[in-house]
């Protein structure tokens, strides 16, 4: 398991849970799977998975409260499995620090490229587009906006002298605005640069995203552009 990209995967439905723990284990992937929310937030406590895969319904203790209590100690990235895609499990799932969400049922090859998207922008998995925030991180230094900071090099955000918690997901988010202070960014060009996508995807992942990273940089740093997108106040 040392070599292998090590997936908590907590589903209460059996015939899904073994079956997509098959798949991903011909995929390469060590699979910890576990029935409910409860022995899920165990596993994921002893075992210190690389990413986390949670059903939004479960007993016990809920994917959204699981998901809440795994970001309360770690940013380890998380995937949201829902089977509604216009349900508002989506929004409460990302609102409480899910990385990304699959909607049931789901094609195997479908969920493993997005495992991989989110570990390569979690620094997991090689290969995967690199988009200007990549760049600035190499380019190094610190970016200044009034009373918040960007450290490049450190991979590091102050707010008023003070540090600024972010997810991987939300730095990212971070990097790209702040390479281009000024500039609309598209929700699709967003998708593409944070969220590794190659092909449409839910826009709300983005909004959801945007909203969580301005209670925590300012909630007027990043302005909405109607009908276009988002930008960094220079």
């Amino acid at each position: 398991m040392a070599d292998q990209t090590h997936v908590l995967f907590v589903e209460d439905d059996d015939v899904i849970r073994e079956a997509t723990q098959l798949a991903l284990e011909r995929d390469g992937f060590a699979v910890t799977a576990m029935p409910d929310g409860l022995s899920g937030l165990d596993s994921f406590r002893a075992d210190r998975p690389d990413i986390a895969l949670l059903d939004v319904m479960l007993p016990g203790l809920d994917g959204v409260s699981l998901c809440r209590r795994i970001r309360d100690e770690s940013t380890v990235p998380v995937i949201m499995l829902s089977a509604r895609a216009d349900s508002i499990d989506v929004v409460l799932g990302l609102e409480a620090g899910a990385d990304d969400y699959v909607t049931k049922p789901f094609d195997g090859a479908v969920l493993v490229a997005r495992i991989r998207a989110v570990l390569r922008r979690f620094g997991h998995a090689g290969g995967g587009g690199r988009g200007d925030a990549a760049d600035a991180a190499e380019t190094g230094g610190v970016l200044t906006f009034g009373d918040l900071e960007v450290d490049t090099d450190g991979m590091e955000v102050r707010r008023a002298g003070r540090p600024v918690a972010l997810t991987p997901t939300e730095m990212r988010l971070l990097l790209e605005f702040s390479s281009a202070p000024g500039t609309v960014l598209s929700r699709d060009k967003l998708l593409e640069r944070v969220w590794d996508y190659g092909w449409g995807g839910d826009t709300r992942v983005v909004d959801v995203h945007v909203q969580r990273l301005r209670t925590k940089i300012g909630q007027d740093r990043i302005e909405t552009v109607r009908g276009f997108g988002y930008k960094l106040k220079a």
